[in-house]
């Protein structure tokens, strides 16, 4: 064996490709000849070339190994020193040793993940609260039945592209400043498959899918809300060449109800009572998520006093439990009064000494932009 390519870059007997390649990157930024035109240089520019062509192709470097001269087969170790066909003469491994980027090399598949896809359904305020299951329907890309995923009609088989030879790329080679350099590019035979199909099968023009419709059953967990996403792995679209599907997002729209308003967990409504009631006290009927139940009014209820409802709320998405329904209260003044009436509340007023009240009067409430100035201003 007459040269030592492990010597001439300077790496151990069971290197890695990644050691392999460190060690050549870093002599190549020394001895490149636009950074080093010493003639001597140069000769040792080309022999780590030459152990970098075969030391980091396993099949040259298996060769090598067992004491063969990969290079001496490709036409004599000369051959290597240039920038032709081999080792540093390929654009992408000067864009690798100078750059440390490097190109995808070899065929890419025809069989591609697919993409996700998204429904939305609407759902009502009681199914949020306790969940529920669904029938959805979608139009989704799957597996070309005639096929299976393959692309080619029944009867033949996808063959060897004759212009790339199988290798998903075609190489060219150009004069530059650094000499002859070799550039690659994606087959536009095959479009870089390395194959190609002369008989597509019909059903799916060679894609490998087709679009159907099909029914799911979806399971809606109790707590779910407004934009919710629930994620059904696997039942999205078939990808390219009858590739891995994606996922499936259900997005959740709930239906606004003509009772209750949901804030978070918790749910809303507004009760109306006549001054007499929210005075002396009553028990008011109110269909909830739970069945029928009684508010109690306790008397002398103030408008706008709010009556919580413990746990009649809707479930908690994470964690146990549930929220609250909370009964607010709105006390209804009359506005009309026949004679009778204005005598008896006249009696009233005057029983309870309020025929001429002075009323009680207290600051106004300050909004959202009075409150903020007065931070500001340190009050």
């Amino acid at each position: 064996m007459a040269t030592d390519y492990y010597a001439v870059l300077g790496v151990r007997r069971d290197a890695s490709q990644e050691e392999i390649k460190k060690a050549f990157r870093r002599l190549a930024r020394e001895l490149h000849p636009d950074v080093n035109p010493d003639p001597k240089t140069q000769e040792r520019f080309k022999e780590i070339n030459a152990a970098y062509e075969v030391l980091s192709d396993p099949q040259k470097k298996q060769v090598y190994d067992l004491g063969g001269d990969p290079l001496s087969q490709a036409g004599g170790a000369g051959g290597a020193g240039g920038f032709g066909a081999g080792g540093f003469g390929n654009f992408s491994d000067i864009m690798d040793a100078f750059f440390g980027t490097a190109s995808q090399r070899g065929p890419r598949s025809r069989t591609r993940r697919g993409q996700d896809a998204m429904i939305r359904i609407e759902v009502e305020l009681d199914e949020a609260a306790f969940g529920t299951t669904k029938d959805i329907q979608v139009d989704t890309a799957v597996v070309c039945t005639t096929c299976s995923g393959e692309g080619a009609a029944p009867g033949t088989t996808a063959q060897t592209c004759d212009m790339c030879r199988g290798r998903g790329e075609v190489s060219q080679v150009t004069r530059s400043f650094l000499g002859q350099v070799m550039t690659s590019r994606p087959c536009p035979q095959c479009q870089g498959f390395g194959t190609v199909v002369p008989t597509p099968c019909p059903e799916c023009a060679g894609d490998g899918r087709v679009r159907s419709r099909r029914t799911l059953t979806v399971k809606i967990p109790a707590g779910v809300d407004n934009g919710t996403r629930i994620q059904l792995a696997g039942e999205g679209e078939v990808g390219p060449g009858g590739g891995p599907a994606g996922d499936l997002y259900v997005e959740i729209h709930e239906l606004p109800h003509s009772q209750f308003q949901r804030r978070g967990d918790d749910l809303h409504c507004t009760v109306t009572l006549p001054m007499t009631a929210a005075s002396l006290g009553t028990k008011v009927p109110l269909e909830t998520l739970d069945g029928l139940e009684e508010v109690d009014i306790r008397p002398g209820t103030q408008s706008g006093q709010s009556i919580p409802l413990h746990g009649r709320g809707v479930t908690h998405l994470r964690g146990g439990g549930r929220g609250d329904l909370i009964v607010h209260v709105e006390v209804q003044t009359p506005t009309k009064l026949d004679p009778e009436q204005e005598r008896l509340l006249r009696e009233l007023a005057k029983l309870r000494g309020e025929e001429r009240p002075t009323g009680q009067f207290q600051p106004g409430q300050q909004g959202l932009f009075s409150r903020l100035k007065d931070a500001f201003n340190g009050r």
